[in-house]
């Protein structure tokens, strides 16, 4: 019998799934939605407004100093996929260098930030949080300009929303999905150099 844990997360990341929780029996469920929503790594967009709240450069940026911290303000919210089991074995993932968080700062403070999954050249995004305007949308762009410098070609959304679709998000068919999926897991990519 395989448990939920890192090694299934993988195997299942690798083939095309990802589990959510449900938000009122904790039970984990696996998804692979056909259409599947990605983000074309050379048509992002960047809103003006973002574009001069970068230009200012109050936000900095880091990249898995608060992962823990991360997964549990993604988690703070009223309706949440994000169960303790799935807190754990992210946490577990971060600790064996396949999940990993951007976090925003200002002025010493962690107000914004995302997590997701890295695999050869691939990024799932999993989720993100705010606690300030724009911080989640700064940390965005900060890593689609990281994994960009580290040559991935895959940024996965997994479903499309308004939020996302503003961001350049498309729908593909999952059949291309897979194919991209398919060639990006074996491009050897490091999202963190160890």
């Amino acid at each position: 019998m395989i448990f939920f844990g890192p090694e299934l997360l993988i195997r299942a990341y690798k083939e095309g799934y990802f589990p959510m929780a449900d938000s009122y029996d904790g039970n984990i469920y696996w998804h692979s939605p056909d259409p599947r929503a990605i983000f074309p790594m050379d048509r992002i967009k960047l809103p003006r407004s973002l574009k001069q709240i970068l230009k200012k450069n109050d936000f900095k940026f880091t990249v898995n100093a608060a992962f823990a911290v991360v997964i549990r303000k993604c988690a703070d919210r009223e309706d949440t996929w994000i169960s303790e089991e799935i807190i754990n074995s992210f946490t577990q993932l971060n600790e064996l260098g396949y999940a990993h968080s951007i976090e925003t700062w200002l002025d010493g403070e962690l107000v914004g930030g995302l997590y997701g999954v890295s695999i050869g050249a691939a990024f799932f995004g999993e989720s993100m949080f705010n606690s300030v305007p724009n911080a989640s949308k700064s940390a965005f762009y900060y890593l689609v300009n990281y994994i960009k410098e580290r040559n991935f070609i895959l940024l996965d959304t997994q479903y499309i929303n308004h939020h996302t679709k503003m961001l350049g998000a498309i729908e593909i068919p999952r059949v291309d999905y897979l194919k991209i999926l398919n060639t990006a897991i074996e491009i050897p990519c490091k999202f963190v150099e160890e």
